[in-house]
């Protein structure tokens, strides 16, 4: 009986419901006003609008900070002649006291591991400014760490495992950046005052990289030297103006990757070499041209370990994500280059999805991923000696200087150890960071070691007492 009634009333009540919504709709009005349909502007309601793109302008703030009285350079990712071993120029230690070497100063930075460049006395580091959604390349005293200047334009980046990641490269006359999203900067090393501000996705149709842009830029005299993809492999720009001078053609398409070019004298020509996304090629610096190419050595992720050049034409090239590593061979043939692989590596042996080996004295350093050993290799890529498992490093940078090897780990612990082939020797080892993702590359100017971890640079003096 009780659910014949309810079968009969409800329909009936939600009906007198009904009806006075609707009463009180018509006297009150509807609370949004109909619009005929504009194709093109249907859209969720509540849907925001696309912004309009910040205009790409930079502004220079200048600081208190004087540049310091020290001689010696690390003018790009991996120093002055690409291969990451810095001449020593001043004795360095090789025994470190207990509380490790003494620290000289201390920066707090975005997130991120940029590393340093320096020239005369004055450190660059582009950073990323998350309050003010910005780039900033800034420069610091060798000396003390204060800042002098600092360049920064509009970039909204998000975080994705932090977000610089670029080296600048300087000379006396320019410093210039690249940001996470391709956007290059060039300027006065000693004022910060702009060349040019250029973005390469709207200029060439590069295309940011998964985790943004890993490229270091290079100077090669007056001329900056990019890889942007897209419309070009590689671009050659006037530095004074920002003038394309060349641009390389781009058969396959392929787009940037994390990895950085690196000069190469092969058959009497200046080539730059670089590992795209699809292949590794070889570009004639004087114009531009493509000498070779091959498809022969890709990483399905993402590619971030640069070429490392090898004696009578051969290259190492290295990568994570169980890509191992490869040995190319260069060939001159009836006038023209030819590319062939000498040696396939596998994992087990090496592999690095980070850092770039070196090639020192004849023989191959670097942190194999598998076991995060360091490892020596032969020219061939034969295993030489392993640090052996008591002896374990994470994703951190190494550099050489003076016969010596310095490796940071992941969390900031520097090992001294011999970079020679008769084995693994540990020779010091102190804690010089206290954070995490210790990655940034390393920058040594005399006895004046610059390293980072996620949201810190440290300069640390290695000098022999």
């Amino acid at each position: 009986m009780r659910s014949l009634l309810i079968s009969l009333f409800l329909p009936a009540a939600l009906a007198v419901s009904g009806v006075v919504a609707l009463i009180v709709w018509v006297r009150i009005g509807p609370g949004i006003t109909l619009e005929l349909r504009v194709p093109g502007l249907d859209r969720p309601l509540n849907a925001p609008r696309k912004a309009a793109a910040q205009p790409l302008i930079g502004r220079l703030q200048t600081f208190g900070g004087v540049p310091a009285d020290l001689p010696g350079a690390w003018p790009r990712f991996r120093g002055e002649r690409f291969d990451n071993i810095a001449v020593a120029d001043v004795p360095l230690a090789r025994r470190w006291p207990v509380g490790g070497p003494k620290k000289l100063w201390t920066l707090e930075l975005g997130e991120g591991y940029a590393g340093a460049a320096v020239r005369n006395g004055r450190v660059y580091v582009l950073d990323y400014d998350r309050p003010a959604s910005a780039d900033a390349l800034r420069c610091f005293s060798l000396a003390d760490g204060r800042e002098l200047w600092r360049y920064s334009y509009p970039s909204v980046v998000k975080r994705n495992h932090g977000m610089s990641r670029t080296v600048p490269a300087v000379t006396d006359k320019y410093v210039l950046a690249l940001g996470p999203k391709c956007r290059v900067c060039c300027l006065d090393p000693d004022t910060g005052k702009e060349k040019w501000l250029i973005d390469l996705v709207e200029q060439f149709g590069a295309t940011v990289p998964q985790w943004y842009a890993g490229q270091c830029p290079m100077i090669d005299g007056d001329r900056a030297v990019l890889a942007p993809g897209g419309d070009a492999l590689l671009v050659a720009l006037d530095c004074e103006t920002g003038k394309v001078l060349w641009k390389s053609p781009n058969p396959h398409t392929w787009t940037m990757t994390h990895s950085s070019i690196v000069p190469m004298e092969f058959a009497g020509k200046k080539t730059y070499v670089y590992c795209g996304k699809g292949g590794v090629a070889g570009v004639a610096a004087d114009d531009g041209s493509i000498l070779w190419q091959t498809d022969a050595w890709k990483i399905s992720i993402a590619t971030v370990p640069s070429p490392v050049i090898l004696p009578d034409g051969k290259i190492f090239l290295s990568g994570g994500y169980n890509a191992g590593a490869m040995i190319l061979q260069l060939a001159e043939q009836g006038g023209k280059i030819a590319v062939a692989v000498a040696a396939k590596i596998p994992p087990k042996t090496f592999g690095s999805t980070q850092q770039t080996p070196i090639f020192y004295n004849g023989y191959l350093y670097g942190v194999r991923d598998k076991d995060r050993q360091l490892v020596c290799l032969d020219a061939s890529g034969k295993e030489v000696w392993r640090s052996g498992s008591e002896h374990r490093f994470g994703l951190g940078p190494y550099l050489i200087a003076d016969g010596l090897i310095y490796v940071l780990d992941d969390d900031g612990v520097l090992t001294l150890a011999e970079a020679a082939p008769q084995g693994y020797r540990q020779l010091a080892q102190a804690r010089v960071l206290d954070g995490h993702d210790a990655w940034g590359p390393m920058a040594l100017v005399g006895s004046r070691l610059i390293l980072r971890d996620f949201t810190r640079m440290t300069c640390i003096d290695i000098g022999e007492k």
